[in-house]
């Protein structure tokens, strides 16, 4: 009988233990429509791997991970090539964690990922509401002529959820109609206190890594100058932490970009600090 120790490859800090957790970390390793550089397929693997040389402790929040009670699934398995399927796996698993009363924190992959996981949680909370953390407005109706895209996931997402419970940080690029849309239902927001209208509604924040300034995350499909630095992205999160966070996830890190590995850390980072507002 073989007795190890054996490397594990599960996040760090995650409970084992599935019926016992609060919430499920779901690896979602697509990017079949991205519409610059491929490659954010492998960052639910590469995460995994780097959040061992993580602290389980965050001096920010004075909590541990242990204390978050999350269980790592791994990496659900698609077909690869067929979006619409792979939609689909997405939406029935997360329902599945729900009906089981857990949340979902989703680790993508490509932003299109979320759409999914938004109509899933939205059959259980039908008061829900969308934090959204990107460089980009993400409110195509299509992308060449593709309805299906990372470009159109908050569009799409809107029709689920209504505009007026959505707000976006950070957006600094999109289309003339799409700072439109934003200005007619007032969605970008750029204090705190702008977030107060979801007080009493459950959230779902979405983190599109390129928020962050290429100078601290170039590993990303899209880069996309004039973002945050951690902090800022951090102090967000502290806000964030008296509202009723119902879901979460963080996408589009995009890992052989950055052959240094500062951008898989520094990804991992921001998912162990989203954890601890959860």
């Amino acid at each position: 009988m073989l007795r190890g120790p054996f490397l594990d490859r599960t996040w760090m800090g995650q409970n084992p233990d599935y019926d016992t957790s609060d919430i499920v970390m779901l690896g979602l390793p697509f990017d079949g429509t991205v519409s610059y550089r491929p490659g954010s397929r492998f960052a639910p693997e590469q995460i995994r791997l780097a959040s061992w040389g993580l602290e389980e402790y965050s001096p920010r929040f004075d909590k541990e991970l242990s204390d978050v009670n999350f269980h790592d699934a791994g990496d659900l398995e698609f077909p690869l090539g067929n979006t619409y399927k792979t939609l689909e796996v997405i939406e029935k698993n997360v329902e599945d964690i729900y009906r089981d009363g857990k949340r979902v924190f989703g680790i993508g992959g490509e932003h299109l990922v979320t759409l999914p996981e938004i109509k899933a949680v939205a059959k259980f909370y039908p008061d829900l509401a969308i934090v959204h953390f990107d460089a980009h407005t993400d409110l195509r109706e299509e992308y060449m002529g593709e309805e299906m895209s990372h470009s159109a996931v908050i569009k799409h997402a809107s029709k689920i959820v209504g505009p007026e419970n959505i707000k976006q940080i950070g957006i600094r690029s999109g289309m003339k109609e799409e700072w439109d849309f934003m200005k007619e239902h007032n969605t970008l927001i750029h204090k705190y206190s702008e977030l107060d209208c979801l007080k009493g509604k459950k959230i779902f924040v979405t983190v599109d890594l390129d928020v962050l300034d290429p100078s601290v995350m170039p590993g990303t499909g899209t880069p996309e100058s004039g973002g945050f630095d951690f902090e800022t992205l951090i102090g967000w999160f502290e806000y964030l932490k008296q509202f009723d966070i119902v879901g979460a996830d963080v996408v589009e890190l995009a890992p052989d970009y950055d052959a240094s590995g500062v951008s898989t850390a520094v990804a991992t980072k921001v998912i162990r600090e989203l954890l601890m507002i959860m």
